[in-house]
């Protein structure tokens, strides 16, 4: 059998043989870690993932075989480990982490809890259910050639949530419907499309121009007289976007000309946007097919996906591809609704299509069907030979553990390039927890600034203690001295109050609201403050958020790098979020504190931060959070 590590001593040997070890995450890193555990001699293990496997995956999780495709990952994984130790007892759950299954209760089954996720949500279950169950959590992600590994003690070192991670990348909802700039824009103005199309409309995700934008300043009333769009073909006014389509019988040619000449020639009427630039211009089905005869033309060599159509190429992939779209709606009957996938390739081929007509029309560079995908899907590449080290790392801090030995426990980072002193793995001494964190304080409390008189209760249920808190099921209770029940997890016990506003409660500046998470064994106390006129589109804020960690190490010991996205559906959770988190590298092997990172992007500098494009867009514009759909594919694994 190889060995991993060197031979234990008994005591540690023993201790490894009986410990029940939880891993969470049966992806890239989670594969490397299982072989890694039996290798080592571990021999209790769980495992837990929602995910199945994916042809993707075959590249970089070596568990799994083209046989294996569309089967449980954690089921599979298992009996792939056997084969390197038929005597492990491994237990593998297909389900998610989330599940009310998996309570505190649960987790004190276990010694160590290791992470192998790609997604915030998950994470920060995993961190409170560790911290109410007393647990060691060893923390883990990759990106690319970028990895880390760090330890969460209760009390002994930061939780996971101590400090703000950065926040969504947002695009102003006015870039995306009238003035894009860059490929990304009309890669998410396609993907709306898509569900406003085929899937489920979201009015947040309207394609529209948008006449509410504050920079056009002009009249609707005078200048759609202007624009030429027809009701035959679609209009602007239109109530519902997948009602029209489905008026016309989802006509491939009346879409092409209801969005690529009739919405163009609307945006030109809005005189003040084309200024100071580029006026897009309208696409005719009629003139790009006579463009059709060149369509097998590209730019570029190699394979198919990685070629550029030829305006005409596109135009064709959009006919097709919507014709597919509109006989798999059919074939699913009346009220069916398609889900974007990027796997999908008709749903592939209907985006990377409609996205590059939109470049056209903005006069930006067309990007192949792989690019298209790689920035639709968030896929950053994974690298299984990052993985595999970060796995090792991760046993390494479980051997510390229990060895007794955790004043040895590093958070160790994973650099792209030898430091200076030609160090790739560095270590860093773990961080105390933050005495304000909301999660792991004493007595975890908040203040959220919002209007008592504009917020429903099922906003503060799902968008601030859920969305924004990692709540799963909370309990409100409001402190007025009668006890009274806002919400309850119990349901429809408080299905009554949901559509009713915060004052109707009695709730006003000052209130105070105790928010209760009993499958978390977490508590926060919500102070109110109100106030009566909100930023534009911003429902709520919470005072003090992003608190500034105090400095403490020399800058040049540290740098930051490659920030990358979370997919948008957790391998083992049921709910994710689309985020932009910051990898962090260090260039010193002395271990300063992991904490004392100072962002900075001066030339000249050690320090340097992905490029996070800019929309150069007006701050007085709406913001739209760039919401991805349900796209697990284990290639981005969040590093924060």
């Amino acid at each position: 059998m190889v060995q991993l590590v060197g031979p234990l001593r008994k005591e540690l040997a023993d201790s490894v043989s009986s410990c029940r070890v939880l891993v969470v995450g049966a992806g890239g890193i989670g594969c490397e870690l299982l072989k890694n555990l039996v290798l080592t001699g571990f021999k209790n293990i769980e495992v837990i993932d929602l995910d199945t496997i994916d042809v993707s995956n075959l590249n970089r999780q070596f568990l799994f075989q083209k046989k294996h495709v569309g089967k449980s990952k954690a089921q599979v994984a298992k009996e792939s480990v056997l084969r390197f130790c038929p005597s492990a007892n491994i237990t593998a759950y297909h389900d998610s982490i989330m599940n009310p299954d998996y309570n505190v209760e649960f987790f004190r089954n276990f010694q160590l809890v290791m992470n192998a996720l790609d997604n915030r949500a998950a994470r920060n279950h995993v961190n409170r259910m560790c911290l109410a169950a007393d647990i060691p959590l060893i923390e883990s992600g990759t990106a690319g050639y970028l990895g880390q590994v760090t330890v969460i003690k209760k009390g002994a070192t930061e939780c996971y949530e101590c400090q703000p991670k950065p926040t969504q990348k947002t695009f102003p909802g006015c870039t995306i419907r009238n003035t894009p700039s860059e490929p990304i824009h009309c890669i998410v103005w396609a993907k709306y499309l898509f569900n406003q199309l085929f899937g489920e409309e979201d009015a947040d995700q309207e394609v529209s121009p948008d006449t509410a934008d504050p920079e056009a300043a002009w009249n609707p009333e005078e200048t759609a007289a202007r624009a030429t769009a027809s009701d035959q073909d679609g209009d602007i006014k239109r109530v519902s976007t997948k009602e029209w389509a489905r008026s016309t019988g989802y006509d491939p040619v009346k879409l092409f000309n209801k969005l690529f000449k009739d919405d163009i020639m609307y945006l030109l009427t809005m005189d003040k946007l084309w200024k100071k630039r580029k006026a897009p211009v309208p696409l005719d089905w009629a003139e790009v097919q006579q463009l059709v005869s060149s369509q097998d033309e590209v730019c570029g060599t190699g394979l198919k996906d990685q070629q550029v159509l030829s305006l005409g190429g596109y135009s064709q992939l959009f006919q097709h591809s919507v014709e597919t779209l509109r006989s798999q709606l059919d074939e699913r009957g009346d009220g069916a609704q398609l889900v974007w996938d990027k796997d999908d390739p008709p749903a592939m081929d209907f985006v990377t299509a409609a996205a590059n007509l939109r470049m056209h029309i903005f006069s930006m560079s067309m990007k192949s069907r792989f690019d298209v995908k790689s920035m639709a899907g968030n896929i950053i590449p994974a690298i299984a030979t990052t993985n595999a080290v970060i796995a090792g790392l991760i046993v390494l801090e479980a051997l510390k553990i229990l060895n007794s030995d955790f004043q040895q426990c590093r958070t160790i980072f994973l650099n792209k390039q030898p430091n200076p002193r030609k160090k790739l793995l560095v270590p860093c001494a773990l961080d105390r927890p933050n005495p304000n964190c909301y999660v792991c304080a004493s007595k975890p409390e908040v203040t959220v600034k919002l209007n008592v008189h504009k917020t429903i209760v099922q906003a503060l249920q799902d968008r601030i203690l859920k969305e924004k808190f990692g709540m799963v099921a909370p309990d409100v209770q409001i402190e007025d001295g009668k006890g009274t029940i806002l919400i309850s997890s119990e349901e429809g016990e408080t299905e009554a109050n949901n559509n009713k506003f915060l004052s109707d409660f009695g709730i006003r500046n000052g209130s105070r609201l105790q928010a209760d998470d009993f499958l978390q064994d977490y508590t926060l106390l919500v102070n109110v403050l109100h106030c009566e006129e909100m930023p534009r589109d911003v429902e709520f804020e919470v005072v003090g958020d992003a608190p500034e960690k105090p400095p403490s190490a020399p800058e040049e010991e540290k740098s930051i790098a490659n920030g990358n996205k979370d997919a948008a559906q957790p391998s083992t959770s049921s709910k994710a979020v689309v985020e932009d988190d910051d990898v962090l590298l260090v260039d010193s092997d002395e271990e300063p504190s992991s904490s004392t990172t100072d962002v900075s992007t001066e030339a000249g500098s050690l320090k340097r931060k992905l490029h996070d494009a800019e929309t150069g867009e007006s701050a007085s514009k709406r913001k739209r959070l760039d919401q991805q759909t349900a796209d697990d594919d284990d290639d981005i694994i969040a590093l924060d």
